[in-house]
């Protein structure tokens, strides 16, 4: 009988132990869980305040270069040329003009610097160094300005090229009954995945008209933020057809298939300059190297038969 009760009670100890034993991982799981949400929310704060200390940064240097660019720049004029050439990039900072100014003068000021600093190495003469300072701040004071037209240009494509999709988009948004506003807004949506730029204004147009500015003053602003001539005949287009009362999605719906016979067009003229530009690089490049493996056997052919024929 003593036996059977320490049998049992031996049972019943090792269920507890494997009772406990499958109830600590679940513990241990929870508390890990818990433990991650609060390491996550830790790293979370830390990344925030490290962001906000870059913003900080990045802001005093912006001030810096504003006000560098405030004291070398040109007549109020041209500043506003400078600006809207900007805007055409996506830069539409109040402080743009004075920073892309700043900074133009900064890299000419490295550029000379740096010249400087390599001719103590070189140990170049006076007139070279004048002459490679003069060369290292010129290209400092380009560099920007190649930067940010490449830009524009890069941006003034991708809007060019995704108007027609976003025309066509608008056209099945106003004939299922939205209106032109609604239909501007949820073509923003869709477009973002082709063309965040083309997106990012048509938000902007949106945002303009929400806070009370009139539709076609929002749809000028739009065509002057981009200085695409698409966008131009596009916003002259939809301002004509709201003035006089057309169907809105009938002139949508010509307009498209005149962008898309445009697209078309450049794409073949694309296509057509494409002969003449390989032309140089296969004179320059693979012309030499052809001529070379077809004509160097015979070269050496040659040399063999006259070196043997004179002696």
């Amino acid at each position: 009988m003593t036996l059977l009760v320490i049998f049992f009670a031996a049972m019943a100890g090792g269920l507890l132990v494997v009772g406990f034993a499958n109830l600590l991982p679940s513990q241990t799981r929870v508390m890990k869980r818990r433990l991650a949400v609060l390491h996550t929310g830790a790293m979370s704060y830390r990344d925030l305040q490290e962001q906000r200390r870059r913003q900080a940064k990045r802001e005093r240097f912006e001030t810096l270069l504003a006000t560098l660019g405030t004291r070398v720049s040109a007549m109020g004029e041209s500043m506003s040329q400078t600006r809207q050439w900007l805007a055409h990039g996506g830069y539409r900072s109040p402080q743009a003009g004075t920073v892309y100014m700043g900074l133009r003068v900064m890299c000419a000021a490295l550029g000379v610097a740096s010249v400087l600093l390599l001719s103590t190495v070189l140990q170049l003469s006076f007139q070279r160094i004048l002459m490679l300072a003069a060369v290292g701040g010129l290209l400092g004071w380009l560099v920007p300005y190649f930067y940010v037209n490449r830009k524009v240009v890069k941006r003034q494509d991708s809007i060019r090229l995704a108007l027609p999709d976003s025309l066509d988009l608008m056209v099945v948004c106003v004939e299922a009954g939205l209106a032109l506003n609604q239909a501007i807004v949820r073509v923003a949506e869709e477009i973002d995945r082709v063309s965040p730029e083309m997106s990012e204004e048509l938000t902007v147009v949106n945002l303009e008209i929400r806070a009370g500015t009139p539709r076609d003053e929002a749809l000028r602003h739009f065509a002057e933020r981009t200085g695409v001539e698409d966008v131009k005949a596009f916003v002259s287009m939809l301002i004509q057809t709201d003035r006089f009362g057309t169907s809105i999605a009938d002139s949508l719906r010509v307009h498209a298939d005149t962008l898309r016979t445009k697209r078309r067009q450049r794409a073949e003229e694309a296509a057509a300059k494409l002969t003449v530009k390989l032309l140089f690089p296969l004179i320059l490049f693979v012309f030499p190297a052809f001529f070379v493996v077809l004509l160097g056997p015979s070269l050496f052919l040659f040399r063999d038969f006259f070196g043997g024929a004179g002696n």
